[in-house]
């Protein structure tokens, strides 16, 4: 909860029911909706003043399938880092592929929500009332608020939908997808006022929504083209700025909204993933190399390097530049020597160097270097982390303040929604760096 006097509450309710089982990684619908409930009750509840709005932010990729009349999931959501949908993407043309990306902006993967879509009609729902749609996540969630059925524009160029220099569904793009525009939401603006919802008490209006890593570069006030930012959560993702649509990248990345706002103001962005970060620090922790990922540090600064151990923590494929959904982690230059201290230290180690070859697409596409990489997410505790990749990147590393800068990012959009574009500069641009990393000398 965020007020003039700045962050009044903050509730973290993990979200239960994800699976895994090979490629498929799945989420319970209504476990996500009970931690959205919970975690509003008690941000409310904890704040102790009146609220005048709620916003709503999402994992862009995720789809479901559900029934606009009773609000009920019709079975799993089919998570951001399921690769399932790669038979989908398999089977497009080379010509296909090539429209895609130059309407939409996004390479053919099955990260994206497109085709993920097309799977879950294939395999997920035997319904085909009138009634069942699916969508992206965020649209059954802001339907169970206040009734809407609607996404917000950055949400929309996720999915390899959205034509994104008209703001409207591609009918190239649904024609190769086997999809139609029937059963699709209304796109609107990150800072509409969608409507009203009782769901935490009280009634309370719905405005602003966005997609979660738009938020944070929001948040973070990488609002003028250049400025870039990375979130270090179950993955990392590194976006930037780059202004009005400059169509797709050259290097590989993926180009979407960044926001686009109700008096017109549009901002693109480039982007890129390694879609194991704080899940791969779990594995380890699982397959027993780290106690816990509070340990890192400490293991880490055990060794003076990784005594030759290589870590590519591509445990969910490959995203950009690369798009190689089959990929799989590796851990190379093992020796009877290798300590689990070496292997952690290596899995740090590659995580800076696939965010720093990241941050130099970024810089082709923009045409110049950065001049900082703007942070924030769970691995920003871990200062060995931190200053490897401020080397990596030869640039400072400005931490942000707070955990929860894409939350902050939706409640700058609903300040906007209610009381203009300036109502959001006390978020967007009122911060300083908690700490700064500088880069040291090889």
């Amino acid at each position: 909860v965020w007020s003039d006097a700045g962050l009044l509450s903050e509730v973290d309710v993990p979200v239960t029911g994800l699976t895994f089982a090979g490629d498929a990684v799945e989420q319970d619908p209504e476990a996500v909706w009970e931690s959205i409930v919970a975690a509003g009750r008690q941000a409310l509840e904890a704040a102790g003043v009146p609220v005048r709005a709620v916003a709503i932010g999402n994992q862009g990729e995720t789809v479901l399938a559900w029934d606009r009349r009773t609000g009920r999931a019709l079975g799993p959501a089919v998570s951001w880092q399921d690769r399932r949908a790669s038979v989908v993407t398999d089977a497009l043309t080379a010509e296909q592929a090539r429209m895609l990306q130059d309407t939409t902006g996004l390479p053919v993967d099955p990260y994206f929500a497109a085709p993920k879509m097309a799977w879950v009609r294939r395999h997920l729902t035997d319904d085909v009332g009138a009634d069942v749609v699916v969508t992206t996540l965020d649209v059954f969630l802001t339907h169970r608020l206040c009734g809407a059925f609607a996404t917000d524009s950055a949400t929309a160029s996720r999915t390899q939908l959205l034509d994104p220099q008209r703001l409207t569904w591609s009918e190239e793009a649904l024609a190769a997808y086997g999809l139609s525009t029937d059963g699709l939401p209304e796109i609107v603006p990150c800072d509409a006022v969608l409507g009203t919802t009782t769901a935490f008490g009280g009634t309370l209006t719905v405005a602003g929504a966005i997609v979660d890593q738009q938020a944070a570069l929001y948040a973070q006030g990488c609002t003028m083209p250049g400025a870039a930012k990375c979130t270090y959560g179950t993955g990392a993702f590194l976006l930037a700025n780059t202004g009005p649509w400059h169509g797709a990248s050259r290097t590989g990345l993926a180009t979407s909204i960044a926001w686009a706002m109700a008096d017109g103001t549009v901002d693109t962005c480039v982007d890129g993933q390694v879609y194991s970060a704080g899940s791969g620090a779990s594995w380890l922790q699982r397959v027993g190399l780290l106690p816990s990922p509070d340990r890192i540090d400490a293991m880490a600064n055990a060794v003076a390097d990784t005594a030759g151990v290589r870590f590519d923590p591509a445990f969910a494929g490959r995203g950009a530049p690369h798009w190689e959904p089959g990929a799989r982690a590796e851990i190379t230059g093992l020796s009877l020597s290798t300590r689990p201290e070496h292997i952690v230290r290596a899995f740090v180690q590659g995580l800076a160097d696939e965010i720093a070859d990241l941050a130099r697409a970024a810089e082709d596409d923009l045409g110049g270097p950065l001049s900082a990489l703007r942070v924030d997410g769970g691995l920003t505790r871990s200062e060995v982390l931190m200053q490897l990749q401020a080397d990596a990147l030869g640039i400072p590393v400005e931490v942000y303040p707070h955990a929860c800068a894409t939350a902050l990012g939706i409640a700058a959009l609903a300040l906007r929604a209610l009381d203009g574009p300036a109502a959001a500069d006390a978020i967007v641009h009122g911060w300083r760096p908690s700490r700064t990393y500088e880069p040291r000398p090889s």
